[in-house]
């Protein structure tokens, strides 16, 4: 939240026109130069401005200003809200100051460099840059190619490392989504053919181990005995 008032001329006439505030005190809450107030109050600035109340809008409460009317030294403070909202999210590609755009593509083969699960749509929206932009950087077209050296964006400036990290966090996972699910080990299952394949014929000649001939055992016991 700023320090000053939302409309600052507007205020300054109110506060003009209902307190016995100084230039002085009026021009530093409103964040204007003493002889700004002083041309307001002449009507020689703002002419045809209404005035809003600043009581009204909670940026100031009566008990504040009668104690800065009771001492001309005393600087206003701005009543600050009781609960904060919090900031919508920005959507679009992230603004870049002018002073910073020529570090981008630096940025962008770094991020290309140490983070390759990042996609184009996202570096673009990271750093506020263009696929085209990316695109150049990756192929080595870009016209400063030669020149580029890969910079980490955090410490150049063009985004903070929580909004770098959530991007890493978010390609990393999306990278894992698409990857196949490994096989999983031990015995896999037969192939039909073989599962569904009769089994052979017992062979004729084949000695039946399980067929026992009683009377050559009882012959062998009776010849045992008589040794």
């Amino acid at each position: 939240m700023s320090d000053r008032p939302l409309m600052p001329i507007a205020t300054a006439v109110w506060l003009i026109d209902n307190t016995s505030l100084t230039f002085d005190q009026i021009a530093d809450f409103c964040g204007l130069h003493p002889l700004q107030v002083k041309g307001i109050a002449d009507g020689d600035v703002g002419a045809g401005v209404r005035g809003i109340d600043p009581i009204g809008t909670h940026q100031l409460t009566r008990e504040e200003i009668e104690t800065a009317q009771g001492d001309e030294n005393y600087r206003l403070k701005l009543s600050k809200p009781k609960t904060i909202v919090a900031q919508k999210p920005r959507k679009g590609p992230r603004y870049t100051p002018v002073s910073k755009r020529q570090n981008r593509p630096d940025a962008i083969a770094w991020v290309v460099r140490n983070h390759p699960e990042i996609s184009d749509a996202q570096i673009a929206k990271l750093l506020g840059t263009t696929k085209t932009t990316i695109q150049s950087v990756r192929d080595r077209s870009h016209w400063n190619s030669a020149n580029i050296q890969p910079q980490d964006p955090v410490g150049l400036g063009l985004c903070t490392q929580i909004d770098l990290d959530t991007v890493v966090r978010k390609a990393a996972a999306k990278r894992a989504k698409l990857q196949p699910a490994p096989a999983p080990e031990g015995d896999s299952l037969k192939p039909v053919e073989e599962t569904t394949a009769a089994e052979p014929a017992p062979d004729a000649n084949e000695d039946k181990s399980g067929d026992v001939d009683l009377s050559k055992v009882f012959a062998n016991l009776s010849s045992d005995g008589n040794d």
